[in-house]
């Protein structure tokens, strides 16, 4: 019998089966800033069949129950960290610089017909300067306290950390409408039928950004930062 139901929020699924995010993704359905919604509430928020969802989160999760075996163990406060500076945040510091140039060039070469790719830049340079100001703080400021929090010698880092950890969530939220508005006005990152091929590589590195950064916002918010914001 599936663990989910209607009423289970968003967030909590993904947390429980990670490979749902993908679902989640390709329905456009917020499961990290906006994903303490119950599934029945973002389903039809979306004009989607809750219950239609419902089967495939359900086909998902059989899948997982497969391999559920072999998977490693959960990892511990200290092991996230890691995790999400090794993955994420470099990901973050490679990708963003690296994409530039072609993001400028599709402005610079396709901008005059298609308007949309000037915001398209806007938003990019917006959400490059931001995550990587913001990935600096965590890892120059707010990682080194949790784990200090995390290892039993910084107790008195808590009531600091709770209002660090604030902040960080507003910056995801915001890295979050972003990414939905880059969505929205690329027509989800639809490639018209003549792109050329910096259009092409412009759109498709555009989608595995937002997929990274929604995953890793999740497993923040949701997990790393869940003692924080509920309260100790």
């Amino acid at each position: 019998m599936s663990q989910f139901t209607l009423q289970t929020q968003v967030s909590d699924i993904v947390t429980a089966i990670p490979q749902t995010a993908d679902l989640f993704r390709t329905l456009r359905i917020d499961y990290c800033c906006g994903g303490k919604v119950p599934l029945e509430e973002a389903t039809l928020k979306r004009n989607l069949d809750p219950e239609t969802v419902l089967k495939q989160l359900e086909h998902i999760e059989s899948e997982f129950i497969n391999y559920q075996e072999s998977r490693p163990s959960a990892l511990t406060e200290l092991e996230m960290i890691d995790y999400i500076q090794h993955k994420h945040h470099a990901f973050l510091r490679d990708e963003l610089p690296a994409m530039t140039p072609y993001v400028t060039k599709l402005a610079r070469v396709h901008g005059g017909h298609r308007p949309e790719l000037l915001r398209v830049e806007e938003i990019f340079e917006e959400l490059k300067q931001e995550l990587l100001e913001h990935t600096a703080d965590e890892e120059q400021n707010v990682f080194p306290l949790m784990a200090q929090y995390f290892t039993g010698n910084g107790p008195d880092h808590a009531a600091s950390l709770k209002q660090q950890i604030a902040e960080l969530v507003d910056e995801h939220e915001h890295a979050g409408n972003l990414l939905k508005e880059l969505r929205d006005i690329t027509s989800d990152f639809e490639i018209p039928v003549d792109a050329c091929g910096t259009y092409r590589l412009v759109y498709q590195r555009l989608a595995h950004l937002e997929k990274d950064t929604f995953e890793h916002i999740h497993l923040e918010n949701n997990i790393l930062f869940k003692p924080f914001r509920t309260g100790l």
